[in-house]
């Protein structure tokens, strides 16, 4: 681990401001929209609806390392928005928006080397063309990581037509961020406004579940995957999963039980408590967790690392891994 070892966010997110109708070019409704409401505000707009009010700290790097001045944070990893990613429309068209995102991203990083880390986004619906913007993002742009969604349309990450894109993400050892996204039980949640606190945990449960039960990491032992919030519902069902895999051997696909693969994953700290925290240190180890905020939205968490500072069980050497080194180590910079 480098000697000078920084504090940095690994869960924060970016969106230029402005992007093109895309609808007009390649058709359909779901393309997400820029309309400013004065300088300092905008609204996501999809289908004619405000998707979400955002500020200027989502797309002004200014804004950013103001905040960070305050927070006592190094660095920011920058990451797409979800509602970005595309997965349901023509490849050419989420090629398109996965282009535009990656280039704003990777030119906040040019002008500020030093605040921020760029993580890229793939249109994940067609391997090849994920593939090929991987290798954009990588070996051109200088991104250190790729972005995913949970699912695709619908698909786990686990389906054979993904396979092609994770042998390669493999093959160049690129760092991937696992977030939710198009959420299991999004009806039912949207309707009592659990979309951000429910919902979302309950979809990274379920991906990750998936993603361990299907034998993903024995076909990738190399892979480097981290998931966001937490590992969302997937720490608290794991010794569920774990007596499932001992009474059910019929099911199984792994010749280990799922808490040997739970230790593959790295987790964002995003868990707002210090008992969650003590709870994933224990489960996989304080080396697998990285500190995260969700900023610039209202349910980050607030001071950075609060959780993880509060956790009494931690080393001051362990929590100063979580509040930075193992990025550091995890994106491979020093």
């Amino acid at each position: 681990m480098p000697k000078t070892i920084k504090r940095i966010d690994f869960h924060t997110h970016i969106l230029p401001p402005e992007l093109p109708d895309l609808g007009k070019r390649y058709g359909g409704e779901r393309w997400p929209s820029i309309v400013r409401v004065n300088e300092q505000t905008a609204h996501i707009m999809v289908q004619g609806n405000v998707f979400r009010k955002i500020g200027s700290d989502t797309w002004d790097p200014a804004k950013k390392i103001e905040r960070m001045q305050l927070d006592g944070v190094d660095m920011q990893v920058l990451s797409p928005i979800p509602i970005g990613l595309c997965y349901w429309a023509p490849v050419e068209g989420a090629r398109e928006m996965a282009r535009l995102q990656n280039e704003y991203n990777a030119d906040l990083v040019r002008q500020h080397p030093t605040r921020f880390i760029g993580l890229g986004t793939v249109p994940l619906q067609n391997a090849e063309a994920a593939i090929e913007e991987m290798d954009y993002c990588m070996h051109k742009l200088g991104l250190k990581g790729i972005e995913i969604g949970s699912n695709v349309n619908g698909l786990g990450l686990e389906d054979p037509a993904l396979s092609p894109f994770f042998e390669m993400a493999e093959r160049w050892n690129v760092p991937l961020f696992i977030h939710p996204y198009d959420m299991v039980a999004k009806e039912r949640t949207a309707k009592a406004g659990l979309t951000y606190t429910v919902a979302m945990p309950l979809e990274l449960g379920l991906s990750a579940a998936n993603f361990i039960m299907s034998g993903m990491f024995e076909k990738f032992p190399k892979l480097k995957v981290c998931l966001a919030h937490g590992g969302g519902a997937l720490p608290f069902i794991l010794p569920r999963m774990e007596q499932g895999w001992h009474v059910f051997p019929d099911t199984r696909k792994t010749p280990y039980p799922p808490s040997h693969y739970a230790k593959h994953f790295y987790y964002d700290v995003l868990v707002y408590d210090s008992m969650n925290v003590d709870y994933l240190n224990r489960l996989v180890g304080h080396e697998r967790l990285l500190m995260g905020t969700d900023y610039p939205f209202a349910i980050q968490e607030t001071p950075p690392g609060k959780s993880v500072l509060e956790t009494e069980s931690l080393t001051e050497e362990q929590k100063t891994a979580i509040m930075g080194g193992n990025a550091m180590e995890f994106l491979q910079i020093s």
